[in-house]
């Protein structure tokens, strides 16, 4: 699919490319990780400057078609760019449109969106934005939470496409939304298999939506499908949590819970920044997308809040910022 760009969109060069890498070590045992939720919300302020053509009439229809998900023309492209500088080696995507449903929207809700000009068969929105050398495989029954791995670094176990929907590992939680919230990916690389598990909690503040996301930790560290989904001798946890360990455990038991299993004297590690300092990268408020790991060591930086890193769109359309982390594989 060739998005044509309706308005015109600020270029975005980005910092952090291949010469900003960590200076040592092989391509394989260097990894560039992201985690992006590129959906937007009716509850931003969408008529506010700068005025760049993404309005409240714009965001209902978002709201109503497109499930909010990366689909408007001129955000997709600027994730396109942004992506394009940023060398990347391993993305988790959530809230990312699944062009497939296209065929079920009605034209008149086409304007300025991906399904004007769609047509079956043409690359899925992840696909398009990452361009070609990419695989990508999502959560069963959720194709808008997906794990993209750049092909000269990895291929994902059991996925022998471009594209495997339902490619990762994963149940649903009985009485907490459709599909897996949880997915895991055995990552083949030349320094041997990383397990990758992807995360997108539960979104909400009630006593339920804490309880649905306490299952889902535990789907990570102590049962998905037999065994945790973070089973593996190396293993990288990453996504949007819809919980900010390091402000709400006090009050929410799924920040808590996470806290069981990551953090000081536990066996996995935070890379990316949590705590009352965080940058508060969900909406200056929260740091809710992050990063984790058993056996990699790096940090990790927030686009639009590292000056090295711009924005992906300075519009008022993404609701999350990008977390790009920097790691290296004993």
């Amino acid at each position: 699919m060739r998005f044509l760009i309706l308005l015109p969109v600020a270029a975005l060069g980005c910092a952090g490319g291949p010469a900003d890498r960590l200076d040592s070590g092989s391509r394989t045992s260097r990894l560039r990780v992201v985690t992006f939720n590129t959906g937007t919300s009716e509850g931003l302020n969408h008529d506010a400057p700068p005025d760049d053509g993404y309005s409240s009439e714009h965001a209902t229809r978002s709201d109503a078609f497109y499930g909010d998900g990366l689909a408007w023309i001129p955000a997709v492209e600027a994730a396109r760019i942004f992506f394009d500088g940023l060398d990347a080696d391993l993305v988790a995507f959530q809230e990312i449109f699944w062009s497939e449903l296209c065929a079920d929207i009605p034209g008149s809700a086409h304007a300025d969106f991906v399904c004007e000009g769609w047509q079956a068969g043409d690359p899925t929105v992840a696909l398009e934005i990452l361009g070609p050398g990419w695989q990508v495989a999502c959560h069963p029954a959720r194709p808008d939470k997906c794990l993209a791995v750049r092909t000269d670094i990895a291929r994902i176990v059991g996925c022998d496409d471009v594209l495997c929907i339902d490619g990762l590992d994963g149940e649903r939680v009985e009485g907490c939304g459709s599909g897996a919230r949880v997915g895991r990916a055995r990552l083949e690389m030349e320094t041997g298999v990383l397990t990758a598990v992807s995360v997108h909690g539960s979104s909400g503040i009630t006593a339920e939506d804490q309880s649905c996301r306490v299952a889902q930790v535990d789907q990570v560290f102590v049962d998905l499908d037999g065994a945790p989904a973070a089973d593996g001798g190396r293993n990288l946890v990453l996504g949007d949590l819809n919980t900010d360990p390091g402000r709400f455990a006090e009050f929410d038991p799924s920040a808590a819970r996470w806290l069981d299993f990551v953090g000081e004297g536990a066996e996995f590690s935070f890379h990316s920044a949590i705590g009352a300092d965080a940058p508060g990268g969900y909406q200056g408020v929260a740091d809710i997308d992050h990063v984790m790991s058993d056996a990699l060591v790096g940090d990790c930086r927030i686009a639009g809040l590292d000056p090295e890193l711009p924005e992906v769109l300075e519009a008022v359309y993404f609701d999350h910022r990008p977390v790009v982390c920097d790691l290296t594989l004993p």
